[in-house]
């Protein structure tokens, strides 16, 4: 089946934001299919932060058109695009460091026993089910127990995609997982895209390292001043097209001319 046969998970047609008479984004038009990972690159000031807030209902786009599954979707807040199964996981986790990684898992989505809305919280069950899905996304660990601010950075992303995943979410957006973290750290992340994408997920990674999308993309937009400017699909791109394209070509070598000079001197 040709891929844009696809009904896509989610999709972008000329969208733009304007906050005034400033405009954040201008024609944007991206598409992400079930089972991939779509990567948008940008550097700071590109837009990134307006496009994830208009996918995960921050924001209303002011123009064009925006559609889960073929329905066109008209989002009042971020509660409607999780119901419609897209959930974001921001740099900050919205994680609590002192809580346990079980408590995190749940956290807004706590397991009870009984009724309800007077029923106890199923610790055993929520122990059990965090685990066992920490499991299913390759992280073992000893004992759900403890705090997550014990977990490193890489691990703390990954048990935020596992939770994700386990809620239903159709859509993941990644806004800058990898951005402070090492080289280790980052590949573990990396890894989940992967592990989340052949569970069927539809992943939107938000990055500006071209060196971490070109590990996991599947498809590749370049933001730059709110427009994209390119479009490429793997197997059609190298990195090196891929971070002259973003770094503006021309402006890259005539840095790394300048930075060569300088050594040399």
């Amino acid at each position: 089946m040709s891929e844009n046969t696809v009904t896509p998970a989610l999709e972008l047609e000329r969208v733009g934001k304007a906050f005034g008479n400033v405009i954040a984004l201008n024609d944007v038009s991206l598409r992400v299919n079930p089972g991939s990972v779509t990567c948008v690159l940008g550097d700071n000031g590109a837009g990134k932060s307006t496009l994830i807030k208009i996918l995960s209902g921050v924001h209303k786009h002011t123009s064009g058109a925006f559609r889960v599954e073929g329905a066109d979707a008209d989002f009042s807040s971020p509660r409607d695009a999780l119901a419609n199964g897209i959930a974001t996981v921001f740099q900050d986790l919205a994680t609590v460091p002192l809580m346990s990684v079980w408590r995190n898992f749940f956290i807004g989505n706590e397991p009870t026993k009984w009724w309800k809305p007077l029923g106890l919280l199923d610790v055993k069950k929520a122990k059990r089910i965090a685990k066992e899905q920490l499991l299913q996304m390759g992280i073992d660990l000893r004992d759900t127990n403890q705090a997550i601010g014990t977990l490193s950075g890489g691990e703390r992303q990954a048990v935020a995609i596992a939770r994700a995943v386990y809620f239903g979410a159709k859509v993941l957006i990644l806004d800058e997982p990898t951005s402070a973290l090492g080289v280790r750290q980052s590949g573990i992340v990396l890894k989940y895209i992967l592990a989340a994408r052949e569970r069927g997920v539809a992943v939107v990674f938000i990055t500006h390292n071209p060196h971490h999308a070109f590990l996991v993309g599947d498809r590749f937009y370049l933001l730059n001043r709110g427009r994209m400017i390119a479009e490429f699909e793997r197997g059609n791109v190298e990195l090196e097209q891929l971070t002259q394209a973003m770094a503006g070509g021309a402006d890259l070598d005539t840095l790394t001319h300048e930075i060569s000079v300088i050594r040399a001197e």
